[in-house]
């Protein structure tokens, strides 16, 4: 009988790394389903502005080189509410790391046997989490509400694997200002920025119908280099082509930040 080679420490570590990222990812999402000041602002705000501007809007896809003009407004902004709210939803996520520094629950984690990414990777998976199961609801309530997807499940599959990919560039980017400053009030001073940079975008109106400086910098603005094919994924219909797109750009913004995140977690762990 051939005896079963033994299993080192290598080749446990995967497994074991595995498991903490599951258990952290799981302790995000109920931590942030038990706080309705973390998760409500991503559901209201989105839906609140998808009516006011479906409602004083509804006129401008009559508008002469518009650039869908057999949709409704509402069908155009579902894409804007779906990158609005998982914006609240990613920088909340960062907030809660910052919070984990400040109440000595990451320090706890450091002096335990916790692989370190699991610690960064955890929280993000959590963020992913949430931003699907947003992305999801808020897909179904603009459809009840009479929103059209013309891709039908492909699109919304697709849209969804966007906002997983969107809350982990903003999850990231937010991740690595907690780990370097650790401190919540300047994570949360991000979300403005955030916030001027989706609406200097197309997320509410087409990049093709503005003017000046404003429509130069929302032309060179990633949110509409993200926004514009997924919208045409749920306005147009499924092409693999503009999945690809929609998901290559998303992709890439994630791993840069992504890697901006591991770096500073590295410095503190690092620090003395």
């Amino acid at each position: 009988m051939t005896a079963a080679p033994a299993r080192g420490p290598e080749t446990a570590a995967a497994p074991r790394a595995l498991g903490q990222v599951a258990a952290l990812s799981w302790r995000s999402l109920v931590g942030t389903s038990r706080q309705p000041a973390t998760w409500a602002p991503g559901l209201f705000f989105p839906f609140m502005l998808a009516a006011v501007y479906s409602s004083q809007f509804s006129k401008a896809v009559d508008l002469p080189g518009f650039p869908f003009p057999d949709i409704t407004f509402l069908d155009y902004v579902l894409i804007a509410a779906v990158v609005q709210g998982v914006s609240f939803g990613a920088i909340s996520g960062g907030t809660n790391l910052a919070l984990d520094i400040e109440s000595g629950f990451m320090d706890r984690l450091l002096s335990a046997p916790v692989s370190r990414p699991a610690i960064l990777v955890g929280r993000l998976g959590g963020a992913m989490g949430y931003a699907v199961v947003q992305a999801t609801l808020l897909l179904v309530v603009f459809t009840i509400m009479g929103a059209d997807i013309a891709g039908g499940i492909p699109s919304a599959l697709a849209v969804l694997v966007v906002a997983a990919l969107l809350a982990l560039a903003l999850g990231s980017l937010a991740s690595a200002i907690a780990l370097r400053s650790g401190s919540q009030e300047v994570v949360q001073s991000v979300f403005p920025l955030v916030f001027v940079l989706i609406f200097v975008s197309s997320a509410f109106f087409p990049v093709s119908l503005m003017e000046g400086w404003y429509g130069e910098i929302a032309a060179k603005n990633p949110i509409t280099w993200v926004v514009d094919p997924t919208r045409r994924l749920v306005v147009v219909g499924f092409d693999a082509g503009d999945a690809a797109e929609a998901v290559a750009i998303t992709a890439g913004l994630a791993a840069a930040a992504l890697a901006v995140a591991f770096l500073q977690l590295r410095r503190r762990v690092a620090a003395p």
